[in-house]
Parts: structure tokens; C-alpha cells; sequence
């Protein structure tokens, strides 16, 4: 079974890990939130730094100016104190440590309470303003049992000169973001001379714990209540009942304090009140600060001791969390330039199977490509201008100049050809502008495929790189595709297709036969003639249009998108193979932001598996 020590000992090295690390609790959830901790509060005039130094058996907390009417201490109190006392063998000397000055120790308690003030000057300047940021102090001694303890400031009701107009509610809202917590047990200061309805301690408690089984109640200045009047009925529950009972102090007074009389001598002094107290003496045996920190040391450790499997699952679960965070945001990346250029090429295929699913049609996109072989190249095709190219007056003109001045003897032939070969030229504007639409599908798809490819997003000059390589792929695609459809167009101007002209021809002499024709080479001009001639002529490049609508789509298909699905970062392959290993580390620079995300991240991730070790280490049952 695990020691009282043991249980509070983890505790106190959990809390002071999460402060390395800037969990610093008392905000939203956290592993400092899950850990049972005590919270002391209490109103500036309750005597909570005089209780807190009579659980430590030393004077070391700084002291604020003291009004002489109100014998009200100043706030000086303005950053949580974390208190941890640990027990050390009889005879042993007493030292304290700081969290922010590890390897110093202060023997001297009176350079503990001005490291305190310095390092609350050091995060709030020499103001009266309050951080929620806590000092981290541990008490080694052996008049001290094992208690965790945390010092908040003092609540208030107005704002003194210097302070801002808001402290009121700051401290309020530091203070309740401690005790509001479940795992939060409160240490309630109320003065035994003042009315215990206005005690600001057992209002928050009330407030926040109203059952009453996280609160403590603790009255102080028992002494110095007027004369025929004791505060048994609080001491015994008929003013207020807790769920734990109340617990008597006798503070040391102000000429005590000013005299620094030994708070050893000052527990003995307590210790002989009560004995010796008419009203109280039957209760002496439950009160007094050496009974409090026993009474407060045995329930946090019940108390650890309960919460403990809980706290296992939170950090299981945070573990499982932050682990699966630094898997999706990547985790660091070796040195080793090996490591450098595997990492990279598999970057660089992780973004080429994103783009190749747009493509194939797994996240969209390649239908597009369909669509200007479906829609865009048929409807400009329809509008190339055949019926005025073809038209009678230009048939005519084009037949005429081709003759020149002789002309044709039995079929226009220049005629014809010049008349086929205007109209294919006609085809290159609809062939370009099919590899120009598809060029513009591939590169959205390709920036699609950049953002929409995760493992990128830490790299972002990997990132324009890719980007620069693929767009420079797809231009030099482009310019393939374009010779090859301009290519396609020329070839049909290469070399006519005579089998379509004869077939014309015979058509014709047989729509002839019989007929008398009237002189061998006036016809030649006639209306009739020339409307024949550009019906042929429409005719074949009818022909050729249903050719080249199904040979452009191939050939931009082959060129630019079998191409980038085969080839798009082959040249960026081959050059990042020749790189050194420094222009490989830059090519991997990630945003700052991101890496400044995963270091807190892996900090954390440290930090609960340092915790779960710690749990680990200790057994119990």
C-alpha cells in the first residue's frame, strides 16, 4: 500500500511538472485540475498568512503595511503560492526550494519571504496588480507532515490606491477558478471576531461546495473575541455544519509578530490556550494549527488515493489524444539527409495520389476533363464559320484566283484544294483551345490536391515547390499536347482523302448521264457548278470533323493527362536527387507557428507520460 508520503509526494511532482510546462490550473480542464489540491482562502483580514506559518512552523510570508484602526494587512498576497512541505528526519535542518530556482536553498526563511516578493515583482511589476501564474515553494523539515497546500490572495471588497478599479473581481475570479474545481479542497479562514455570516470564505464555500464535504472550516483570533463571548456553536456546527469539523487557531499576535517570537514557541503557546481554556478545553484535543495540517495531510491523501484511477483514465486518454494530434499535424524530421530525401519522396506521393483520385474520380474533378470533349469542343466546331468560307461568292473568288490565268481544264483541283485547306485551318482554334481548357482543369486539380494533401501543411516551402514542379510539368505537357492536335490538323491538309472525291464524282456523272451539257468549260463557272463544288468541299470537311472530335480528345488525354498521371514530378524527382543536404533541410523549413504547436504539444505529451511513470512507480491498493 502506498505511503501517505508516496501519494502526496506524486502530487506535489505532477503539480510542479505542469508548471514547467505552463499548466499552470486554475483555467479550464488540465492535468493540474484532475490532481486533489487544498486551496486556503479567506478574506485580508482573516489571519490566513499567520495560519499557513503556523502549519509551517516558520515565519516566511511577506507582510503588507497594517492599518492600525482596521488591523487589516495589506493585499500581498498576488500570485498563488504553492506550498509544498515535505517531512524529513528528526534532527535534519530545514530548507526551502523554489520551482524557478531549482538548485538553491534557502536556509534562511526571511530570504524565503523576499524570494517570494521578488518573484512576484518579477511577473506583476512593484504594483498592486495579481497573476494567476503560481510560485512553486517546497518545505523541507521535520516539524512539518506532508501537505500540499495553495495560498491564494486574500479576497477583498474594495479597491485601495494603486490597485486597478477591477481587483475586486479579479481575485474573486482567481480564487473561484480554484475552489469551483471538484478536486479542490477548501481551506476556509473566517476570524472568530467577526460575525461568521459575513466570513467571505464561508460565503464562497457555501457558494460553490453547498453539501459541504470539500470545505474545511478554520477560525481564527479566537483570542481576541470580547470578553463573555466564545465561538463554540461554530466550533461544534450549530452556527455552520461542514461535513469535516472545525478546527480552532490561535494566531500569533502583532507584537508576537513584531518581536519574532519562534513559531515553535508560538504552537506551544496555542497548544497551552486551548488546554487551558474553560470554553474550549474539551475541544483542545482537535484544535490548534499541528492538529489542522495532521487533520488536512490524512484527508488529501484519502482523497489522492480515491481520485487516483480517474486520474489514470484522464492521462490514458490525453496520452491516446496527443499522440493522435502529433501523428496528424507530423512528427519531427531527422537530419540524416537520407531521412530528408525518403521523407520528401514520400510527400511528393502522397500529394500525386491525391491527385491521381481526382482524376480517376474518386474526389472529383476529372469529370471536367469529359466535359470539354463532350460539350465545349462540339459546341466550337458547330461554330466554325464553313457557311461562309463555303458560300458562293467566296467558292467563286477562291476557284478564279487559284485558275489564275488559265483556267482549269477538267475539275478546279487548286480550286479545291485551297477551299479544304482554308477550312482546316479553321480547326486549329477549337484543337488549342481543348488542350488550354484541360491544361486549366489539371492545374485547379493539382492545387486542389496540394491543399487536400495533409501530411504538406508543415511544409509549406516543400509545398511551393511542388507547386512550381507540377505547374511546370503541366506547361510542358501543354506545349506537347498543343504540336500534337495542331499536328493532327496538318496532316489532314497533308494528304486528302481522293476515294472521298471520286465517290463525289461518280455520284455526279451519273446525275449527268443523259443530259445535254453546253460547252465543255463555260459550266465549269456555272452556279451549278460552284454550289457543287462547295457542297463537296462541305462534304469532306464534314468528314474530317467527326474525325478530328475523336482524335483531338485522345490526343490531349495521351499528352496531358496520362502524362500527369505517369510523369508530373519526374523532373522534380531527378533534380531533389542531386540536392545537397542543406537545400533538403530548407525544402522541409515548417511554419512556426506549426512547430511552435508541436513542441507544446510533445511537452504535454511528456508531461503525462512523466505522470503516468510517476503513478507507476507507486504502488498501492
Amino acid at each position: 500500500m502506498a505511503t501517505m508520503e508516496s501519494l502526496i509526494g506524486l502530487v506535489n511532482r505532477i503539480q510542479r511538472a505542469c508548471t514547467v510546462l505552463g499548466d499552470h490550473g486554475g483555467e479550464g480542464m488540465s492535468l493540474w485540475e484532475a490532481l486533489p489540491s487544498v486551496a486556503v482562502v479567506g478574506g485580508q483580514s482573516s489571519g490566513k498568512s499567520s495560519v499557513l506559518e503556523s502549519v509551517v512552523g516558520r515565519d516566511f510570508l511577506p507582510r503588507g503595511s497594517v492599518c492600525i484602526f482596521m488591523n487589516e494587512e495589506g493585499i500581498v498576497t498576488r500570485r498563488p503560492l504553492v506550498l509544498q512541505l515535505h517531512k524529513t528526519e528528526e534532527g535534519q535542518a530545514e530548507y526551502g526550494e523554489f520551482l524557478h530556482a531549482p538548485k538553491k536553498k534557502f536556509a534562511d526563511f526571511a530570504s524565503v519571504r523576499k524570494e517570494i516578493q521578488d518573484e512576484t515583482d518579477r511577473m506583476t511589476g512593484k504594483t498592486k496588480h495579481i497573476s494567476n501564474i503560481p510560485i512553486h515553494l517546497s518545505i523541507y523539515s521535520p516539524n512539518v507532515v506532508d501537505l500540499t497546500l495553495i495560498d491564494l490572495p486574500g479576497m477583498t471588497k474594495v479597491a485601495v490606491e494603486g490597485q486597478p478599479d477591477s481587483i475586486v473581481e479579479d481575485i474573486d475570479h482567481m480564487v473561484r477558478s480554484y475552489v469551483e474545481k471538484p478536486n479542490c479542497i477548501i481551506l476556509a479562514i473566517s476570524p472568530a471576531n467577526q460575525d461568521i455570516a459575513t466570513s467571505d470564505a464561508i460565503k464562497l464555500a457555501r457558494e460553490v461546495d453547498p453539501s459541504g464535504e470539500r470545505t474545511f472550516g478554520v477560525l481564527t483570533k479566537l483570542d481576541l473575541m470580547d470578553k463573555g463571548t466564545n465561538a463554540l456553536d461554530v466550533l461544534e456546527g450549530r452556527s455552520y455544519k461542514l461535513q469535516h469539523p472545525w478546527v480552532g487557531i490561535v494566531n500569533r499576535s502583532q507584537a508576537d509578530i513584531n518581536k519574532n517570537v519562534d513559531m515553535i514557541a508560538a504552537r506551544q503557546k496555542e497548544r497551552e490556550y486551548f488546554e487551558g481554556s474553560p470554553e474550549y478545553g474539551h475541544l483542545a484535543h482537535k484544535m490548534g494549527s499541528v492538529y489542522l495540517a495532521k487533520l488536512l495531510s490524512q484527508h488529501l491523501e484519502a482523497v489522492i488515493r480515491q481520485r487516483i484511477p480517474s486520474i489514470i483514465a484522464l492521462i490514458n486518454k490525453t496520452i491516446d489524444e496527443l499522440d493522435a494530434e502529433l501523428d496528424r499535424i507530423g512528427r519531427p524530421i531527422a537530419v540524416d539527409s537520407g531521412v530528408q530525401l525518403y521523407t520528401i519522396l514520400e510527400l511528393c506521393r502522397a500529394f500525386d495520389r491525391v491527385f491521381k483520385e481526382h482524376l480517376d474520380g474518386g474526389r472529383g474533378g476529372g469529370d471536367k476533363i469529359y466535359g470539354v470533349f463532350d460539350h465545349q469542343l462540339p459546341a466550337a466546331l458547330k461554330k466554325l464559320p464553313f457557311d461562309r468560307h463555303l458560300s458562293l461568292q467566296n467558292v467563286r473568288k477562291v476557284v478564279a484566283e487559284a485558275d489564275g490565268y488559265q483556267p482549269h481544264l477538267i475539275a478546279p483541283e487548286q480550286g479545291y484544294r485551297r477551299l479544304i485547306d482554308g477550312s482546316l485551318s479553321f480547326f486549329k482554334g477549337p484543337a488549342e483551345a481543348s488542350v488550354d481548357a484541360v491544361h486549366f482543369v489539371l492545374k485547379e486539380l493539382v492545387r486542389k490536391s496540394i491543399a487536400e494533401t495533409q501530411e504538406l501543411k508543415r511544409f509549406p516551402s516543400l509545398t511551393a515547390e511542388i507547386a512550381a514542379a507540377a505547374t511546370e510539368a503541366l506547361e510542358r505537357f501543354r506545349e506537347e499536347s498543343r504540336r500534337t492536335v495542331l499536328r493532327l490538323v496538318e496532316m489532314e491538309s497533308s494528304y486528302l482523302t481522293v476515294e472521298f472525291f471520286r465517290k463525289q464524282q461518280l455520284e455526279t456523272e451519273k446525275q449527268e448521264k443523259g443530259q445535254n451539257p453546253s460547252g465543255p468549260n463555260m459550266d465549269r463557272y456555272s452556279e451549278m457548278h460552284l454550289r457543287r463544288i462547295g457542297s463537296n468541299v462541305s462534304g469532306y470537311i464534314s468528314m474530317i470533323c467527326e474525325t478530328l472530335r475523336n482524335t483531338i480528345p485522345k490526343a490531349v488525354v495521351h499528352c496531358q493527362v496520362r502524362e500527369g498521371k505517369r510523369s508530373l514530378l519526374n523532373h522534380f524527382y531527378a533534380q531533389i536527387g542531386r540536392r545537397e543536404k542543406a537545400q533538403l533541410g530548407t525544402m522541409l523549413d515548417e511554419d512556426p507557428a506549426l512547430m511552435e504547436k508541436r513542441q507544446a504539444i510533445a511537452k504535454r505529451l511528456a508531461l503525462y507520460k512523466s505522470a503516468r511513470d510517476e503513478i507507476d512507480s507507486v504502488s498501492w491498493k
